[in-house]
């Protein structure tokens, strides 16, 4: 494997790691701030914590920004069929409608059929700000069809940010060409830096017009990876790493991966659950390989956070996703609507439609620090609950619980309200009943929280949930959620203290496995 770039050897010999990648990151404009050595932007970053240049790159990317993630939507347009790696957790399917996934979609685009798809979205749907390449396949080993993709869509949607995400084996012959369409977010999947991990998780690649296999392979991977990552921070191009935690492969090395990556400079770290239901059809789905538990994702997660800022938000979203973090809009925008569509882009409406968005994140923002404030005081309080929350978007809790297909995940404690990720759901509502089946996987995929916050929710399933020892919470309904999550942990606080109730530690929960996106 390649050893730091020469950047980081120029630092200097005699200083210690922490120095050398606190110096790495102040020039990739991502400083570390406290004793933890995290570095001062990320996912959960606002205005105040990042130089304007990035702040500018991040404020309304839902993917670069937990805060934003709420109110801004993102699309992906599947113009890259091929790949150029076989990774045992993916299966690529096209032609398929009721998945939600990676490398899944429903039907594959032309350039010219994807930047039309992208102007009716962005007419349709004013708080898209992002336009993503994320497969099927890999887009830089569809180079052709993602740059004109690229190409079409700056020239008529100047606005529009623009993304891709690859495994990095082909990315350092690509940078160049990045850097030239203005490309200004790369996520890349490093899911190992040790080729003997490496070779658990990749049978092959496809280099220099040959198939490679085993350790070999995974070697030349993570080499590719390292250096293209530090390429592109070195354009000053924001760089996203996505891992698959992998129970017994990988799990305890994304701790090494994390550093890894910190030190070339990456803006966040991603570490996701393994997808594995047998029904994909992935080599880790038919030979039993289990995914993550909720909290042993929670503790990875936390244990890398000492490092660098981690993504807790990511949706692991289909090739050809539009619409909110969390939503799925792409049945609206099939390519035989699209191309029947008239389309009028219409660059100042948008551009009205996003600042009265941004008028509304100010007032989440403040009613959260006002509601903050209240807290002082409570300092030496030891105490943390997960609350799950049902919502549409605005960062308000505006969803029924019968209508939810997913729960935001919020940590609470005396520093407030913060995201730690979601769990997907299968729909508990089914044409004006109850589906009871649905009740027990969602009480398993919230068995770790305290409380679930609704817009509103019906007798019977409030009932069910008091029995698991879920606190079933309607009062905040409309409400912003960290201010409505911080007035509920003053007064769980306040009840433990009057002896009212005794704190006690939830147990695990259950990542819901392959949710159907039409269910």
């Amino acid at each position: 494997m390649e050893s730091l770039s020469t950047e980081t050897a120029a630092v200097g010999g005699a200083e210690s790691i922490d120095d050398v990648m606190q110096k790495i990151a102040e020039h990739k404009g991502c400083g570390t701030s406290g004793g933890s050595g995290k570095a001062s932007c990320g996912s959960g970053a606002g205005e105040n914590d990042l130089p304007q240049e990035i702040w500018d790159k991040v404020k309304n990317h839902p993917c670069y920004s937990e805060e934003a993630h709420h109110h801004y939507a993102r699309m992906h347009v599947a113009v890259a069929p091929a790949c150029n790696i076989q990774c045992n957790y993916c299966n690529r399917k096209y032609d398929c409608a009721n998945e939600s996934r990676p490398g899944v979609v429903s039907e594959k685009l032309t350039p010219e059929q994807a930047s039309k798809k992208v102007l009716a979205v962005a007419s349709t749907i004013p708080q898209m700000t992002v336009l993503g390449i994320a497969g099927p396949g890999d887009p830089l080993a569809n180079p052709e069809k993602t740059f004109k993709t690229f190409e079409l869509i700056a020239a008529t949607a100047p606005d529009i940010k623009l993304c891709l995400s690859t495994n990095g084996l082909a990315l350092p012959e690509h940078v160049d060409t990045i850097a030239k369409f203005n490309v200004d977010h790369v996520t890349i999947t490093i899911n190992m830096v040790d080729p003997d991990v490496g070779a658990q998780i990749y049978p092959w690649i496809y280099y220099n017009h040959k198939r490679i296999y085993g350790r070999e392979a995974a070697e030349i991977l993570t080499q590719h990876q390292m250096r293209g990552l530090e390429m592109l921070t070195e354009r000053g191009i924001l760089c996203k790493v996505n891992s698959v935690m992998i129970p017994g492969i990988n799990d305890k090395h994304l701790v090494e991966v994390n550093r890894a990556v910190k030190s070339r400079g990456a803006f966040l770290h991603n570490i996701m659950p393994l997808i594995s239901s047998p029904e994909h059809g992935t080599v880790f789905g038919l030979n039993g390989q289990r995914g993550p538990t909720a909290q042993e994702l929670k503790a990875l997660q936390d244990s890398c956070e000492g490092e660098m800022n981690m993504m807790r938000h990511c949706r692991q979203c289909r090739a050809d996703a539009v619409g909110l973090l969390g939503e799925d809009r792409s049945a609206e925008f099939t390519t035989d609507k699209i191309m029947a569509m008239e389309v009028t882009y219409d660059l100042e409406s948008r551009k009205a439609y996003q600042t009265k968005v941004e008028e509304e994140r100010l007032k989440v923002a403040a009613a959260k620090n006002a509601e903050l404030a209240t807290l002082a005081g409570e300092d030496n309080v030891d105490i943390k609950i997960l609350i799950a929350v049902a919502t549409k978007g605005s960062g308000r809790v505006n969803e029924h619980f019968g209508h939810a297909k997913e729960f935001q995940i919020y940590e609470l404690s005396t520093s407030g309200a913060k995201f730690v990720g979601h769990r997907r759901v299968d729909l508990y509502c089914q044409g004006g009943y109850g589906e009871e089946d649905s009740l027990d996987t969602i009480i398993r995929a919230i068995n770790d929280c305290t409380a679930v916050f609704v817009a509103k929710i019906g007798g019977c399933p409030k009932n069910d949930l008091v029995k698991a020892g879920i606190d079933p919470v309607d009062e905040f309904a409309f409400e912003f959620i960290e201010q409505s999550a911080i007035t509920y942990f003053k007064r769980y606080l306040d009840k433990v203290k009057g002896g009212e109730i005794e704190h006690k530690e939830r147990g695990d929960a259950t990542i819901r496995q392959g949710a159907f996106i039409t269910a």
